[in-house]
């Protein structure tokens, strides 16, 4: 009876066990789903663990739920657990393509990219199907500097009509490595697919694009011509011209001859024929992205000057947005609409009331700038901005476009993974500052992602903190504020303390009266972090050059200056010395050349701060990484830094491009 009895038993569990798993998978497949909230995944999460722990009620023999239990502890930033128990299951059935997938990623998390790929190809090797283990091998490919052949894997599995998040940013992060030698339809058409989605980083994109379009056009050629007609219907230069900022001579060079073509026909016809309508919106949009700085002739001026007369006689007369809507194009090509005579005229429609596809264009020419200057004004750094004439105020910079996709996590579980450290004793939401915040993204990245955390964004440049306060508002972001230094000062000094600050920009030489390592000191508690680079950007001997020749001129702080050292830099690109700043995305806007120039940063700040840091009695250096951000042996930098505090300057690491996080011990 006995003998009969325990088969059928067995048989119950079996499926049982199967019931079981199948719930697991589909609650670890919805604490991944990006469409969830991170309270719901989390929950998820705690499912599928309760429904595997009913698993090994049954049987520690289920190689399956093994591995589930490891991806849930990789989840969690249990590294060490999670491959421990990814081993496991492979113990009890060593040919589960899975789990070397599995251990793949587990290798990538553990900054292992030759080791992930030896994994992965064990896994294809297995199930040459198996689209995680080939987008994988991809991302190993990625961080092992092949992005070619990278690139050319994440194509792949587009063309498998695979949607997944990490595909579209992996092939981004390629894009912006690869060298583009000749016109490519088939990257020209991938371009366009990317620009076209609204989840990736736009501005990423720009030095990838403006390569297939200086090959497509033939640009370096001096007698290659353009129709108005060709351009206006390429859709890679029109997405382009809406969502990124090229940062190439010639391509700045067609641009701005593009629109001096519009303007020439307008001057003549006295019409902005339908066929031009998204190229000049296109253009306008780009020409706002670089804060004007694309070059403009003394006729072009006075046709705009005449341009802009006859919309303020039109609002006179009353006339309909539709008869003034194509004077506004032309003359957002050259200025902002904000800072134009009739600009309080624009306020009597609301933005969604005009035609959608001017609406990009109103809104970045007119209402966002309307917002950022009412949030201006609630902080007393607005009274400096008072003596500038309202062009010259600085553009906020970078002037980036989408906010990268970053998975939803906690500071906390980061904590754990990259630094190993344990946090049973942080409180549940921790406090985050960023100081030299610039226009906001990164501060905006971490406040999205970041579960756990309140985030004080700081920068010196109130437009960047306008332009980053309004995107917050727009986004629905509660836990995050950006303030000038004089507040988050003040903040501090009342006894204020941070759990982790993140520090970008540095203050810049005009910003005296601000003290990085004393705020640093002040600010961290016990065990707060300190995450900082050891380089600075900006600080090029083409730059101090630049910066010379102001002091020496006395130019004044305008955005006309800017324009005629762009111009002078253009003009002598045979210098390699200043041929070089072509190559810098900042030269590409004004904002950016603004900080070069005018608001270098302060290099005695980072010195300082290093000094402090060096301190071991009072930090511990927790990680190091490189520019990639791989994590670096501690040995080697912690001697470093030793030999930066006895005032040694040949093994210092002022200079190179590391990632330094340091722990406040008492």
């Amino acid at each position: 009876m006995h003998a009969q009895h325990h088969p059928q038993v067995g048989q119950n569990d079996r499926v049982a066990i199967a019931r079981l798993l199948l719930a697991a998978n589909s609650t670890y497949n919805q604490s991944n789903d990006p469409g969830n909230s991170y309270a719901a995944r989390l929950e998820a999460r705690e499912d599928s663990r309760h429904y595997l722990a009913q698993v090994m009620e049954r049987t520690h023999d289920n190689a399956a739920a093994w591995g589930l239990l490891g991806r849930l502890e990789m989840d969690d930033g249990n590294l060490d657990t999670a491959q421990a128990l990814f081993e496991r299951s492979l113990s009890i059935d060593p040919d589960q393509p899975q789990q070397y997938t599995n251990l793949g990623y587990w290798a990538l998390a553990s900054e292992r990219p030759a080791l992930a790929e030896q994994y992965f190809q064990e896994a294809l090797n297995r199930d040459r199907q198996s689209a995680s283990a080939f987008c994988g091998m991809a991302h190993a490919k990625r961080q092992l500097g092949q992005f070619d052949v990278a690139y050319l894997h994440y194509r792949k599995l587009l063309q498998l009509n695979l949607e997944w998040p990490s595909i579209y940013s992996g092939m981004v992060a390629c894009a912006a490595q690869l060298s583009v030698d000749q016109a490519d339809q088939e990257l020209a058409y991938d371009a366009i697919t990317l620009l076209s989605r609204d989840d990736i980083p736009h501005q990423d994109l720009g030095r990838f694009v403006a390569a297939i379009l200086r090959h497509q056009y033939d640009l370096d050629n001096p007698d290659a011509r353009v129709l108005l007609e060709a351009a206006a219907d390429d859709e890679l230069l029109l997405l382009a011209l809406e969502k990124t900022l090229m940062p190439d001579p010639a391509v700045e060079s067609f641009v701005t001859l593009l629109r001096n073509a519009i303007l020439s026909e307008v001057a003549t016809t006295a019409t902005l024929r339908d066929g031009l309508h998204r190229l000049a919106i296109g253009i306008a949009l780009y020409a706002d992205r670089t804060g004007y700085a694309l070059p403009a002739g003394d006729n072009e001026a006075r046709v705009i000057d005449a341009i802009n007369s006859s919309v303020c006689a039109q609002f006179a007369l009353g006339e309909s947005m539709e008869a003034i809507a194509g004077s506004l194009m032309i003359s957002a090509l050259y200025g902002a609409l904000f800072h134009q005579p009739f600009a309080t005229q624009l306020g009597r429609w609301g933005l969604t009331e005009w035609p959608t596809g001017l609406q990009p264009l109103l809104a970045a020419s007119y209402y966002h700038r309307a917002t950022e200057e009412a949030i201006k004004q609630g902080f007393e750094e607005k009274q400096d901005e008072l003596a500038l004439a309202p062009e010259d105020v600085p553009q906020a910079w970078p002037h980036w476009q989408t906010l990268s996709q970053h998975p939803q996590t906690s500071l906390k579980a980061i904590m754990r993974s990259r630094l190993r450290l344990d946090t049973d004793n942080l409180p549940d939401t921790l406090r985050l500052m960023v100081c030299g915040a610039d226009s906001g993204q990164r501060a905006l990245e971490l406040a999205r992602s970041l579960s756990d955390v309140e985030i004080i964004a700081v920068d010196e440049n109130l437009s960047n903190i306008a332009r980053a306060s309004r995107t917050a508002q727009d986004m629905g972001l509660e836990q995050i504020v950006f303030w000038p230094w004089s507040l988050a000062s003040r903040f501090i000094a009342d006894g204020n303390r941070v759990d982790w600050i993140e520090l970008g920009r540095l203050p810049s030489t005009h910003a005296s009266h601000v003290s990085l390592a004393g705020v640093v000191n002040q600010a961290c508690q016990q065990g707060s972090i300190v995450h900082l680079r050891t380089s600075m950007a900006g600080d090029s001997t083409a730059d101090a050059q630049i910066r010379q020749l102001i002091a020496r001129h006395q130019l004044p702080e305008t955005n006309d200056s800017l324009r005629q050292l762009r111009n002078l830099i253009t003009e002598n690109a045979q210098d390699p010395a200043l041929a070089a700043l072509l190559e810098e995305e900042d030269f590409y806007g004004l904002g950016g050349c603004h900080n070069r120039w005018f608001r270098p940063q302060d290099p005695h700040q980072l010195r300082s701060l290093l000094a402090l840091m060096c301190n071991e009695v009072d930090w511990k250096l927790v990680r190091a990484q490189d520019s990639d951000g791989h994590g670096l042996a501690l040995s080697p930098v912690q001697r470093q830094l030793r030999a930066e505090a006895s005032g040694s300057d040949v093994q210092s690491v002022w200079g190179q491009p590391l990632g330094l996080y340091f722990m406040r011990r008492r």
